[in-house]
This record gives structure tokens, C-alpha cells and sequence, in this order.
């Protein structure tokens, strides 16, 4: 017999190995139906996620629209149009009342927002499954990096529709800070029109501009959200002091302060890469990363990538815990009406 045989045992422990990466087959009836109800299971908790999400959404935008546009319009101005945010507010109701003023653009958001907000919670929860499948999860609580990684995933199906619509709205806004001619009407006349001329002038690359900018903020910006909210929902949960494990539900101030905490985790290290997305998906001509970068620079130096960040943090804290408040109230609603 030669060297390279294989003896009884090493064929069995090879069969074994093989038998254990294919997927099993249910062997009775019984396993049958715990199988189909398992993937119900999933599809259910998928659906729940989803609709829980655009909830949450839509509450943000309600709440933080006016915030976002004082940001957008700070970061895309030339210097001197603006002295201030309190500034943008004064002029923006001055031109346009208070409705029109601090909600340009908004049509955008709300309809793209429900999907945005939807496909963001649901990416998250396929991406703790992720992390599930490929590392160890102890007694069933993920760690503060494992959240952060499944946050990351969470942002990567949302990019591709948050990218036309923050294109779209970020359009929106700026064309609500220019002053008119008598008789002059605005280049767009809403975010269909938007799309439908922005089409025209470049095809689908132009709608979607900014794309790669916008993973670049909302990957980390993401995995710094639901670590940020994960680990103040630990800290504000009751411990039961015997067993030291939770011991209630967290109340509803407790989850809008960490939602609150959470808005103000992803701005902060994404904030420059946000006022390049802006600059990339509202100049004329084809600007470049390293082009925006690098004028920004010339300008004014660090600061200069900073513009509207005082807004951003002021809308980041109502905005998201109104986005985690709306979440936790649909899961609950839909816990209690559908079991």
C-alpha cells in the first residue's frame, strides 16, 4: 500500500468534514415545518425592520429638515453670503416664509427617506447575521466592535438610494439661496424635475454623483451610530444587582438620549468628507475629490471643512433620538398587534 492511502478512519473524518459544509436536508415532516417556520421567522423579523426603519425616518426628517438645510446652504455658499446659521434662518424665512424657508427641498428626503431609513436598519440587522456567521457572539450579546461592524455593513445597500436623493435635495436647497431676476424662474421645479434634467446633462452617472463620497461617510458614520447606541442603551438599562444582567425595558427618555448620543457619534469623524459630498454633487462641470480637497484647503484651511457644523450637531440630536423614539415605537406597536 502505497504512502498516500487513505486509511479507513481519515476517509470517514473526510466524508464528515464535507457532510458538515453542506446545507441539511430535513430528514421528518416535523423538521420540515421547523425549517419553513424558522425562515418565516426571518422574514417576518426583515419586514418588521424594514417598516420600523422608514417610521423612524420619516420622525427625522420632520424634526431635523430645517437643521440640514442651514448646513447645506453653510457649506455650499461663497464666503460672505452668510454670516452665521442663525443668519441662513433669517434670510431664508426673509425670502421665502417660514414653510418654504426652512423646508426646501424636503419632498426629496420624505420620499426617499422611508426607503433610506428602512434599508439601513434592515442592513443592519443582515449584518449582525453576518457577524454571526463568521465570528462568535457570546450568550447572544454582540460586543461594541461587532455592532460597529454590522453598523458599516448596514450602510452599504443604504448608499444606493441615499446617494440620488441627497444629490437631489442638496440641489434643492442650494436653488433656494439664490436671488432671482425679475421674471426668473428657478432652474428646477421639484425633485422629479431634478432627476429628469440632471438625466439629460450627464445620464445615471450624474444622478449619481457623490456616490463613492457618501459610502466614504455613511460606512463609518454608521458603525459609529449603532456602536454609539448600543453601548448608551447598555448603560441606561436596570441590572438586576444579583444576577448583574437587564433586568426592564428601556424607557423612552432613556432611548431618545441615546439616540440623541448616536446622532452626534456619526457626525463627528465624518463631518469633512460630508461638506466634500456636498461641494462634489452641487458644483457645475465634473469637479473631482482631489479638486474639492485640495480648494477647500486653499480657502481656509481645516476649518474650511467644517461649515455647518454647528447645525448639523444641533439637527443630529432632535433628528436621531426622534429616529430611534420612532423606531422602538413601531417595533413595539407591531410586537403588540402582530405578537
Amino acid at each position: 500500500m502505497s504512502s498516500s492511502s487513505s486509511t479507513p478512519s481519515q476517509i470517514n473524518q473526510k466524508i464528515d468534514s464535507i457532510s458538515d459544509k453542506l446545507p441539511h436536508i430535513p430528514e421528518s415532516k416535523g423538521e420540515l415545518v421547523e425549517v419553513v417556520k424558522e425562515a418565516e421567522k426571518k422574514s417576518l423579523a426583515g419586514l418588521r425592520s424594514l417598516t420600523a426603519g422608514g417610521f423612524g425616518g420619516v420622525c427625522a426628517v420632520i424634526v431635523g429638515h430645517p437643521f440640514d438645510l442651514v448646513k447645506v446652504r453653510l457649506q455650499t455658499a461663497e464666503k460672505g453670503v452668510y454670516s452665521s446659521a442663525i443668519d441662513v434662518v433669517r434670510k431664508s424665512i426673509a425670502r421665502d416664509g417660514l414653510r418654504r424657508g426652512l423646508y426646501a427641498g424636503v419632498s426629496a428626503p420624505l420620499v426617499g427617506v422611508t426607503p433610506m431609513f428602512a434599508v439601513s436598519f434592515w442592513g443592519y440587522d443582515v449584518g449582525k447575521n453576518l457577524v454571526r456567521r463568521f465570528s462568535t457572539v457570546e450568550d447572544n450579546q454582540f460586543s461594541i466592535a461587532q455592532i460597529s461592524a454590522a453598523g458599516f455593513f448596514s450602510a452599504i445597500p443604504m448608499t444606493a438610494i441615499t446617494a440620488p436623493f441627497e444629490r437631489v435635495k442638496v440641489l434643492l436647497q442650494i436653488q433656494g439661496q439664490k436671488t432671482l431676476a425679475p421674471g426668473e424662474k428657478p432652474k428646477y421645479s421639484g425633485g422629479v424635475d431634478v432627476v429628469r434634467q440632471l438625466y439629460k446633462e450627464g445620464g445615471i452617472r450624474s444622478v449619481f454623483r457623490g456616490s463613492t463620497a457618501t459610502l466614504a461617510r455613511d460606512g463609518p458614520g454608521s458603525a459609529a451610530y449603532f456602536a454609539a447606541y448600543e453601548y448608551i442603551k447598555r448603560k441606561l438599562t436596570p441590572v438586576d444587582p444579583e444576577t448583574g444582567k437587564p433586568s426592564g425595558q428601556l424607557s423612552l427618555p432613556a432611548i431618545t438620549c441615546a439616540g440623541a448620543a448616536a446622532g452626534v457619534a456619526m457626525w463627528i469623524p465624518v463631518f469633512p468628507v460630508d461638506t466634500v459630498k456636498s461641494r462634489l454633487q452641487t458644483m457645475e462641470g465634473k469637479p473631482t475629490v482631489s479638486g474639492i480637497v485640495s480648494g477647500l484647503y486653499k480657502a481656509g484651511g481645516v476649518k474650511a471643512f467644517f461649515p455647518g457644523f454647528g447645525p448639523a450637531i444641533a439637527r443630529a440630536i432632535p433628528a436621531n433620538a426622534a429616529t430611534f423614539l420612532g423606531v422602538e415605537l413601531a417595533h413595539q406597536f407591531m410586537n403588540k398587534t402582530f405578537g
